[in-house]
């Protein structure tokens, strides 16, 4: 992977991530730019992951931005509850 393959990883996390905390917002939404740019991975990850599993995107194609939003929505998602059931602090 290029410098700049990894800038876009990046780049594209942080703002995904961002979205994401707009759109579900929360007083334990993991905050700063480090944890915002993992939240936006971790989307991706997630969204590129079940649009494989459902035949969406073949084995070389990941997620797009838009996808990535949806999965870092639904990561924070995951990330409410588990902070609602005690499991992690908030």
């Amino acid at each position: 992977m290029s410098l700049g393959g990894l800038l876009w990883i990046i780049v594209v996390g942080f703002v995904a991530g961002l979205i994401a905390r707009w759109l579900a917002p929360g007083p334990n939404n993991p905050s700063g730019f480090i944890l915002t740019t993992i939240l936006g991975i971790a989307g991706a990850f997630l969204a590129t992951f079940v649009g494989q599993a459902i035949g969406h995107y073949s084995p070389d194609q990941g997620a797009g931005f838009i996808m990535a939003t949806i999965g870092a929505v639904v990561v924070l998602f995951i990330w409410h509850r588990l902070v609602a059931s005690g499991v992690i602090k908030g």
